[in-house]
């Protein structure tokens, strides 16, 4: 039985982007999680979310729920409930970093999660698509989402000479990233956007609504990380040593490894690890016996194949986190053997998906449907979806006047990728097509295959005719909406470009209620899928190892490790 007495008060003082989180969580249209996930994004407080959860016949648990979780971790000062010792260090296996420490240009999760040490997010996104506060203490949107104001928190200072965190770091951290176009800012933030009415507030103002601005300047936006105001663009991480984090770097070395210090003076307090120490791998495998033989003490990421004895190994803790981390097989729109939008749809159609997810990940992903909204999504519309048709497929390149394609596939020597490369193939030719699958390293491949820096107008217009690339997983599905599917986006390495996808995407932007939310989403699955320029088979979930022996390690499907309250279990 609802308790209004408890709700009215609440309902009165809540703004409308607050009040419309409540109102659809009592009249049934958001589940208890997805209403916890959504009110931490519109600034509703933790005891007020526990508030509401008891009013509607709940027992308040929800405002535990609602703070970040040792395993499914977020970074700050997450707090994880496992005792642990002081002191010792924690040796990390990871993918070595693909280019140059450049906060603002990084587009690797191996950057993204060494970067993360030193320095901090205004909020952190965990695994389950909650925030929470970090060099933020709180935020608030106005009546329509047009302005956000974030609370900044006090204490924080740089490590590199003491100087306290300032609202021009922040500010110009922000300038940085619109100036280079970041892929979910751009369209969202505008230059002279973010502002400081005081020493302890920092404002947001849109060009028009946006529901979703505290993802897009949280860790679901590595390139947001708040560096000092003298940093300049270009310049790397590991060349101008500082940050307000948890960790100092010590020793960086693109190909073998990274060394971390406790930060002394660290807002957040005493971190229980001295140090922490990653070793970089080119492939997977040896990380997994690095894991296995005590080498190593953590694996940031690993697949369900390669990695299986991992999961199996009781010495082992195995993360498992659902996600909307996935791969995308573009298609150049503009030029070559692939502008007819039937061609790409019978790609589409010929791929075997339910193989794909049974034989790369044993079950441990989602079925995608050839657009970006992930099953995780509380306004994913599920009954957007394409069944395999091989000849339907066929029938589309008859329509079209193609009797046969040829194309190099280009594939990233990550995770399953290449095993992904070889079941497109394999089903392709089932149509018809001949693609030769070219498996490269992550230099070449993010440097030339998949978006080259020149040329630089439009983005990523010197990629390659396809290929298949990593996506990390986000709280919601803006970056990918705005960076690999927009109008010029930073990531469009297909070269997609459509006005009546970008109607529909400004409209899912200014929809800031939960109803409008899974409206404009509809929309976006069935014109992405009409069109196929770019293919989302599955999302997998994100697997994550530590030896028992530690605790209190924060990981994201970001392929972020935070380890600013881990440590050996006491």
């Amino acid at each position: 039985m609802t308790d209004y007495r408890k709700l009215d008060p609440i309902r009165k003082r809540a703004v409308p982007l607050q009040l419309d989180a409540i109102e659809a969580y009592m009249a049934g249209r958001l589940t208890r999680r997805d209403f916890v996930r959504r009110a931490t994004v519109v600034g509703v407080s933790l005891s007020t979310i526990a508030t509401v959860l008891a009013a509607c016949g709940g027992d308040g648990d929800g405002a535990e729920q609602a703070q970040p979780e040792a395993e499914t971790g977020v970074g700050g000062a997450a707090v994880g409930d496992v005792e642990v010792q002081q002191g010792g260090t924690l040796r990390v296996a990871s993918i070595a970093p693909a280019n140059p420490l450049d906060p603002v240009a990084m587009i690797d999760l191996a950057s993204y999660a060494i970067v993360a040490q030193s320095y901090e997010f205004l909020a952190y996104s965990g695994s389950d698509l909650k925030l929470t506060p970090g060099l933020a203490e709180s935020w608030e949107p106005n009546e329509d989402g047009s302005e956000w104001t974030f609370k900044i928190r006090q204490g924080a200072t740089w490590w590199a000479d003491g100087s306290p965190l300032t609202m021009d770091d922040i500010i110009a951290s922000f300038e940085r990233n619109v100036a280079y176009g970041n892929s979910g800012l751009k369209g969202v933030v505008e230059p002279g956007g973010v502002t400081a009415p005081d020493e302890q507030t920092i404002l947001f103002t849109l060009p028009r609504p946006n529901g979703n601005l505290p993802y897009l300047v949280s860790s679901d936006n590595p390139q947001t990380v708040v560096t000092p105001a003298n940093f300049e663009q270009g310049m790397l991480v590991d060349k101008n040593l500082n940050g307000t984090g948890p960790w100092r770097m010590e020793s960086y070395n693109q190909a073998t490894g990274a060394r971390f210090v406790r930060n002394e003076d660290w807002w957040g307090g005493k971190t229980p690890l001295d140090t922490v120490e990653w070793t970089f791998f080119q492939d997977l495998q040896p990380q997994v016996v690095a894991v296995q033989s005590g080498q190593a003490d953590a694996i940031v990421q690993f697949g369900a194949l390669t990695g299986e004895a991992l999961l199996n190994d009781p010495n082992i803790n195995a993360i498992r986190l659902k996600s909307a981390a996935h791969q995308q097989l573009w298609m150049r729109v503009d030029k070559g053997q692939f502008t007819d939008k039937r061609v790409r749809q019978a790609l589409a159609l010929c791929l075997d998906r339910e193989a794909m997810v049974q034989s790369l990940f044993k079950g441990f992903a989602d079925i995608g449907h050839d657009h970006c909204f992930a099953a995780v999504y509380p306004f994913t519309d599920p009954s957007v979806t394409r069944e395999r048709d091989v000849e339907q497929a066929k029938q589309l390149l008859a329509d079209a006047g193609v009797s046969d394609i040829t194309a190099t596939l280009h594939a990233v020597k990550l995770q399953e990728i290449p095993d992904l490369a070889v079941l497109v193939r394999n089903n392709a030719a089932e149509i018809g097509f001949d693609l030769k699958v070219s498996v490269e390293d992550t230099t070449t491949f993010y440097g030339k295959s998949w978006c080259p820096p020149e040329p630089a107008d439009p983005p990523c217009s010197g990629a390659d005719e396809i290929g298949i690339v990593d996506y990390g997983h986000r709280g919601v599905p803006d970056v990918y909406l705005n960076a690999s599917l927009g109008t010029k986006g930073a990531w469009n390495s297909a070269q997609y470009q459509s006005e009546e996808y970008m109607q529909a995407f400004r409209e899912y932007q200014a929809s800031i209620g939960v109803d409008a939310q899974k409206e404009a989403a509809g929309e976006i699955e069935r014109i992405l899928m009409e069109d196929s320029s770019t293919l989302f088979p599955y999302f997998f979930n994100f697997l994550s190892a530590h030896n028992k022996e530690f605790a209190n390690i924060g990981v994201t499907a970001m392929g972020h490790m935070f380890l600013g309250n881990a440590g050996r279990v006491a």
